[in-house]
């Protein structure tokens, strides 16, 4: 006779999923296989408060809730009905979150989150041959559901599994020949198989070292050469580090559309990557800076006293630092210090939030976007596909300072898209690791 952890794990197991998981992704309903997925009715009264507003949360309780629609004309949630494929299974809305071990009692609070953890212990008692599980992007719930003897996950879709090894962008290779070396200074290249690489990475960049002697260099894919990088500024602002040279050449490279650049504070990841829009400008029409506005407490804007403008500026004032930084390496009777001055009151530069970039044609535009980590992987995805011809777009962040609930370093859309995209030939990433803000800036990213 089996046991009955046998008879348990050979059944279909059904998700009970959070508010959280729907926000993050519309399309969860089909993230679970065969298996079966229960929405508890306090989760669709949430949503309904989530369903107006234009931030990409809103968006994916709009679309949740069209699926849903869908995939129910002719059936009532009460029922299992089928999800739409062969492949996945059935879902039903969650009535009774009636529970005798009730986590309101429990808890000793009536709120959304007990009564989802009420309608997951409905499901237990009903279907006691099956596991139940529920999946949130709330750490907390998922403690109060292990308090209750009840299976909690992560959503792990779109999820990178080991962010220490996420792609770096970079090699070093020490032991070098100094004739290699004196080669790639003298003919400007050398080929992959003088470093012994094969198949190597496009966009990807080495430092190639001696005792004596080092040269910076990166994989062509166009040449399929290993192609020497020179120290290029950019807008008077000289990079100082080998990763700052590195990115500035993605930056540069006309043949590179999509660069991601990833390190924490002071690395000069937003600088550089406004320095090089502006050496660029003339190649496109508009420079957008945008950035991910993620309000105090998780409260709208609207909290705040207040014009738009004046309500905005909070958020894009390290936007503008970068940008003043920019136009001090000139001096006021320069041509260049009035151009940036020209470029904002013309429209050329804009510097805004990226809700408002939505909707917007981004053709022939250099696109910044900043703080990129807190994105969703299907808001960076958003991003990319409204690229029209000759656009090129910069994601900066620091994937392990993250201001947005429910995302974490393997989970928000930056590591997700430096993880799945990485080895295009019209990409290129680099981590940027050695901090050149200042030294007491150094100091506390390293010991605080």
């Amino acid at each position: 006779m089996p046991s009955v952890r046998k008879k348990i794990t050979g059944k279909k197991k059904i998700f009970v999923l959070d508010t959280s998981v729907i926000l993050y992704n519309h399309n969860a309903l089909r993230s679970f296989q065969d298996n079966d997925v229960a929405i508890p009715i306090t989760v669709l009264e949430e949503l309904d408060n989530f369903k107006k507003g234009n931030d990409i949360k809103n968006f994916e309780a709009r679309e949740f809730i069209r699926i849903l629609d869908k995939l129910s004309p002719r059936v009532t949630l009460q029922k299992w009905a089928s999800i739409g494929s062969p492949a996945t299974g059935k879902f039903k809305v969650i009535m009774n979150e009636k529970s005798e071990l009730d986590a309101q009692v429990v808890f000793g609070d009536n709120k959304p989150d007990h009564r989802i953890l009420n309608a997951a212990l409905v499901l237990t008692r009903e279907y006691p041959d099956r596991r139940v599980i529920l999946v949130t992007k709330d750490i907390n719930l998922r403690l109060k559901a292990k308090a209750l003897n009840i299976a909690a996950e992560d959503y792990e879709t779109g999820k990178i599994k080991d962010v220490e090894r996420l792609y770096t962008g970079k090699t070093l290779i020490e032991g070098l020949p100094k004739t290699l070396i004196d080669q790639i200074y003298t003919d400007g290249y050398c080929l992959p198989a003088d470093l012994g690489i094969r198949d190597p990475i496009p966009n990807h960049y080495f430092i190639l070292k001696n005792t004596r002697n080092s040269v910076l260099s990166y994989f062509n894919p166009l040449t399929e050469r290993i192609e020497r990088v020179e120290k290029t500024p950019a807008f008077k602002v000289t990079p100082r580090n080998a990763e700052q040279v590195f990115a500035l050449h993605a930056i540069l490279n006309p043949e590179i559309k999509l660069v991601t650049l990833q390190g924490v504070a002071g690395t000069g990841k937003t600088l550089l990557a406004l320095a090089g829009a502006m050496e660029q400008r003339r190649n496109y029409k508009q420079i957008y800076l945008a950035r991910p506005i993620v309000p105090l407490s998780n409260k709208d804007i609207g909290y705040l006293p207040g014009d738009i403008k004046s309500k905005l500026n909070p958020y894009m004032e390290p936007l503008w630092d970068n940008l003043k930084y920019i136009q001090n390496q000139y001096s006021e009777r320069d041509k260049e210090y009035k151009n940036i001055n020209d470029a904002i009151e013309n429209e050329k530069l804009m510097i805004t939030p990226l809700a408002y970039i939505r909707g917007r044609s981004i053709s022939s535009v250099f696109f910044i976007v900043d703080e990129a980590q807190n994105l969703t992987p299907h808001e960076v995805k958003t991003i990319i596909t409204r690229a029209g011809e000759n656009t090129k777009i910069i994601f900066t962040g620091d994937i392990y300072q993250i201001d947005t609930p429910y995302l974490d370093s393997q989970s928000n859309g930056l590591s997700y898209l430096i993880d799945k995209i990485k080895h295009h030939p019209i990409y290129a990433h680099i981590r940027l690791e050695k901090g050149e803000r200042s030294e007491l800036a150094n100091l506390a990213n390293e010991l605080l």
